[in-house]
């Protein structure tokens, strides 16, 4: 074994007193241990280099049979200890119960070269007491899709989960990916998820909705002990801080999420972070035509709960949850309601600073410079507009040329799904926009390189775009996983030019427009 394993968890928390897979309520428990279902031919298919180096695995190990089995589970040693850990939550706005990881085993705790703990998870990995009616496995079109949108989500200096590798187990997998009863055989796949913590909103909640008081303080003592150590000795006063904390990370993760038309599409309370980071990668999607009512999970495509412009709103419906569930080890609540009001004023100014960055803005000047980007966004809905090809194209204009309306116009056409709404209203408005805008930026120091270097650095060219990694599927599908590994490496760099990977980052092809997996995307995996 080259890896050592702490197994911190389940030494410092109480486990389920209760063995075997089988489905059942786990009471006054924070976990049930449970060893990952053998699997027949593993193969892995990807590894994430850095990742590999930050757990201080050797290179040459990734191609071992040790690495190999470990992270498609068919290693388990005497020193590892794995589990599935016990959490609840509110799903689409209503109490669940309990759920837990019901396809999630976590093999234990390491610690990494810098000295921080980080705990390794197989998703897909086989039954666990919470798997409820399901088989705990996952195939390899959803297995893709986590694997890359993690490692992406990293290099776009999003807080996230990471992904260490991505196997296929050589079994296949029964799945009905549209729920439309046409149910089908799928290559099972295993992702290792590496976080300093698996910890959600629902692994307080669900200990607070079975009035196990004790239980709910000693998971919270465990995380302030070992994800929040400067907040100190556990009290009132500090269960306060760490809210406090959670609320801020989970605002800027919303701002991040905002800023690059990033669409989580299951923003349930099980699935949110304490940590702040992106967390269980479903029916993700990323705005390419701006529309803020957009959702990329085929479940939520009535209600549209979990659209893109609800997303920061979602989240603080969500602190509100999680502050009930803490309430009690708090005592007076006048602190946690004072940090949950806080929110929306936070979230304003953050997201103001974020906006004006995004338009090469040097400091954003109140008003004024709200209608701007307020007026942008009404103009970006008249006609299908890319968001990440609109500002990158902002980001060329100079302040020097002397543009007429076509060439304007022209400047900014690359962004247009139909460019012929140029020459309508939508071409009108975006016209007298363009032009408020370059009299804005005239009156900043920043020259015209410094501006497109400022905006380049927030506003990301390359985008896990839904049908790039969909062509990496369909070919994954036919034994070809040379896509998978293309888009890693365009991904690592997703500010850069890389002119030579131009077509990653072009407009949807309409044949993509309504493909499956190109636009909305169901939970099955």
């Amino acid at each position: 074994m080259k890896i050592k394993f702490n197994n911190q968890f389940v030494n410092e928390l109480p486990g389920d007193l209760e063995s075997g897979s089988h489905p059942r309520q786990v009471l006054k428990a924070c976990y049930s241990r449970i060893h990952p279902t053998e699997t027949s031919r593993p193969k892995i298919l990807c590894t994430s280099e850095s990742l590999s180096r930050q757990l201080a695995i050797n290179p040459e190990d990734l191609n071992s049979s040790w690495f190999k089995n470990l992270f498609t589970g068919n290693l388990v040693s005497e020193e590892m200890q794995p589990y599935a850990m016990c959490y609840g939550g509110h799903q689409f706005g209503q109490w669940a119960g309990q759920l837990g990881d019901g396809r999630a085993i976590n093999l234990g705790e390491v610690i990494d070269v810098d000295g921080l703990s980080q705990t390794l998870q197989l998703k897909g990995a086989g039954l666990t007491p919470y798997s409820r009616t399901a088989d705990g496995l996952a195939v390899l079109r959803s297995s893709v899709r986590e694997f890359l949108c993690s490692e992406a989500m990293h290099y776009l200096g999003i807080a996230t989960t990471r992904a260490l590798s991505l196997g296929l187990t050589g079994d296949q997998v029964m799945r009905d990916m549209f729920y439309d009863g046409n149910s089908a055989l799928e290559p099972g796949a295993i992702v290792c998820r590496v976080s300093p913590s698996f910890l959600r909103f629902g692994s307080f909640q669900i200990h607070a909705s079975r009035n196990e008081i004790t239980l709910l303080k000693k998971l919270a003592d465990y995380s302030i002990t070992h994800n929040f150590p400067h907040l100190g000795q556990t009290s009132p006063e500090v269960y306060e801080r760490w809210f406090a904390e959670i609320c801020q990370s989970t605002l800027k993760l919303m701002v991040d999420w905002m800023r690059v038309g990033f669409v989580h599409g299951v923003m349930n309370t099980d699935n949110m972070s304490i940590l702040g980071q992106t967390i269980d990668y479903g029916p993700y999607g990323w705005l390419e035509g701006y529309q803020p009512e957009w959702t990329p999970n085929t479940t939520d495509a009535q209600g549209r709960r979990y659209c893109y412009g609800n997303q920061p709103q979602i989240a603080h419906w969500n602190l509100f949850q999680l502050a009930n569930a803490i309430a009690p080890l708090v005592g007076k609540v006048e602190g946690l309601e004072k940090i949950l009001a806080d929110y929306a004023d936070q979230y304003s100014m953050r997201s103001q600073a974020m906006y004006a960055e995004k338009l090469g803005i040097e400091k954003h000047n109140g008003q004024p410079d709200q209608q701007l980007i307020n007026k942008l966004f009404e103009v970006l809905q008249l006609s299908e507009t890319d968001m990440s090809l609109f500002f990158r194209a902002l980001a060329r204009l100079k302040t020097k040329v002397l543009y007429n309306d076509h060439s304007l116009l022209e400047a900014i056409k690359i962004a247009c799904y139909v460019p012929e709404d140029l020459n309508k209203e939508y071409g009108k408005e975006l016209l007298i926009w363009l032009k408020s805008y370059l009299k804005r930026i005239e009156q900043q120091k920043l020259n015209d390189l410094q501006r497109s270097k400022k905006m380049n650095r927030v506003n990301p060219k390359y985008t896990l775009r839904n049908y790039l990694v969909q062509i990496a599927i369909d070919k994954a599908a036919d034994g070809n996983y040379s896509e998978i590994v293309k888009l890693l490496e365009i991904i690592k760099k997703p500010y850069d030019e890389q002119m030579e990977y131009d077509t990653y980052a072009a407009k949807r092809p309409d044949w993509a427009r309504h493909k499956a997996g190109c636009s909305m995307l169901s939970c099955s995996s």
